[in-house]
């Protein structure tokens, strides 16, 4: 315990004695609720399989030890000036400093709780082993041929609502400090079926598009192409670029799972006809019609085929554009007009980023061609072992043009899915463990442990005195 250099007696204390006493106490109380938190490698118990990734569970307790310890350098340091300097400073002066550790200490435990949970779901019967499922599945989302980024490790939960979200790596957290991992927000909802695909792989797609800085010379490279427009077009293409970013996440997720994400979509933005058609200027997304109309030409530009003018047309008699209001339909019409060389201008886009080739020729695979899709699923009905080898991303396109194909019923898809999710905790976890085990074994005494290693080497050396005793 840090020995007390003031009088315990407040009674017998003049006034500002008595508020540097009390603020030393709190101070010293704070540092005692600081030793309380403890790393989730210790708290958190869950089957080996739903657990995180190690590069995933490293990087975040050291990322919160490192915020822990630093804040318990800041209030020693406090104490230290209370005793010395502090002992003739004003009292509000005191009182000022004690108020920003405290709000220090509480951005530290927002921090925690948001990492907390996340991560405290793993421990849920079939749940976390699923989630642990979709960690890899959004590693394989993520993943580009051609090595144009470094990958952060990703951590995928539950939540409320119908819509997903992420908080992208490398962006700032709430009281500050750059978040060590990606976190994916997926509705419960959605937990399973091309839903959970679509949701999963368009989050992705945002922190794909960021390490690209794709938004940035997509605004720039639009920005021309509106200008060159004709007037009377140029009101559209300035809506195609306040939705640009949403927009950008829903090309990954097309190039990635094909027409489940379109399927996916429709499941989210299937609304009271008046939500459907209704422009918001604020909201960053296309409104639902227009967004499933996008999203069926992009993936046509990508995947040349004849189901997605079919599901535009499906769409449109879901929810028929006739009868709305004049200005209503003025918007439909001009945006759809401009569509066209909206996408190509979108998929041709060369940022410097992809060194010189082209956003549509990158995120392209020639796997997801619809006709050969139905091919290799005809293919895994035969010899059902084989979809258990195949990338996460490659089942969710596969099932869904099954599904639009009707050779595959939803009940189908549960059970297999259900079944693959939880085959992908399973062995990318025994993966990773074996990955582990064989550095380990390959390191000898007086040799450097190599990189892939050293991320994943115990986090005690890293933690304060506090979570080493």
């Amino acid at each position: 315990m840090l020995p007390s250099a003031l009088a315990p007696i407040i009674a017998l204390r003049p006034a500002a004695s008595r508020a540097a006493w009390l603020l030393e106490q709190e101070a010293r109380a704070l540092l005692t609720r600081l030793d309380r938190v403890k790393p989730f490698v210790l708290q958190e118990t869950m089957v080996p399989a739903a657990a995180l990734m190690p590069i995933a569970q490293v990087a975040i307790d050291r990322y919160l030890i490192r915020g822990r310890r630093e804040l318990r350098r800041r209030v020693l340091q406090y104490l230290h000036w209370l005793r010395g300097p502090g002992r003739t400073a004003p009292t509000p002066k005191i009182q000022q400093g004690f108020t920003i550790l405290k709000l220090q200490f509480n951005n530290a435990l927002s921090q925690l709780d948001m990492f907390s949970e996340a991560i405290s779901q793993r421990s849920e019967q079939e749940t976390g082993v699923w989630l642990a499922g979709l960690d890899a599945a959004a590693e394989d989302a993520l993943a580009l041929s051609g090595d144009y980024f470094e990958a952060p490790p990703i951590v995928c939960h539950l939540a409320r609502g119908i819509g997903g979200a992420i908080r992208r790596a490398r962006t700032r957290l709430p009281g500050g400090g750059l978040s060590p991992v990606a976190v994916i927000r997926i509705p419960r909802e959605r937990m399973i079926g091309y839903g959970i695909a679509s949701s999963l792989v368009h989050e992705v797609g945002h922190q794909g598009a960021a390490l690209l800085g794709l938004k940035e010379s997509l605004l720039a490279s639009l920005k021309n192409a509106r200008q060159a427009a004709a007037p009377t077009e140029q009101p559209a293409w300035t809506l195609f670029l306040r939705w640009i970013n949403e927009i950008i996440a829903d090309v990954w997720a097309i190039a990635r799972i094909g027409i489940s994400s379109t399927l996916g979509l429709i499941g989210i933005v299937s609304l009271p006809r008046r939500f459907v058609f209704r422009v918001d200027t604020e909201d960053p997304h296309p409104f639902p019609w227009i967004r499933v109309r996008l999203s069926c030409a992009i993936g046509q530009a990508l995947y040349p085929h004849r189901q997605w003018q079919e599901l535009a047309a499906t769409w449109d008699t879901m929810y028929p554009p006739a009868g709305l209001a004049e200005q209503q339909a003025d918007v439909l019409r001009g945006l759809l007009a401009v569509m066209p060389a909206f996408v190509d201008a979108l998929l041709s886009h060369r940022p410097v980023s992809l060194r010189g080739r082209a956003l549509g020729e990158v995120l392209r695979m020639p796997t997801r061609d619809p006709d050969q899709l139905l091919t290799i699923y005809a293919a895994w009905r035969a010899r059902p072992h084989l979809m258990f080898n195949a990338p996460p991303t490659l089942v969710f396109a596969v099932f869904g043009r099954a599904r639009i194909a009707g050779r595959l019923t939803p009940e189908e898809e549960n059970h297999l899915l259900g079944r693959l999710i939880t085959h992908w905790a399973v062995y990318s976890t025994l993966d990773m463990l074996g990955t582990c085990a064989k550095q380990w074994r390959a390191v000898r005494p007086g040799q450097t442990f190599t990189p892939q290693l050293q991320q994943l080497l115990p986090i005690r050396a890293a933690a304060p005195a506090a979570f080493a005793k």
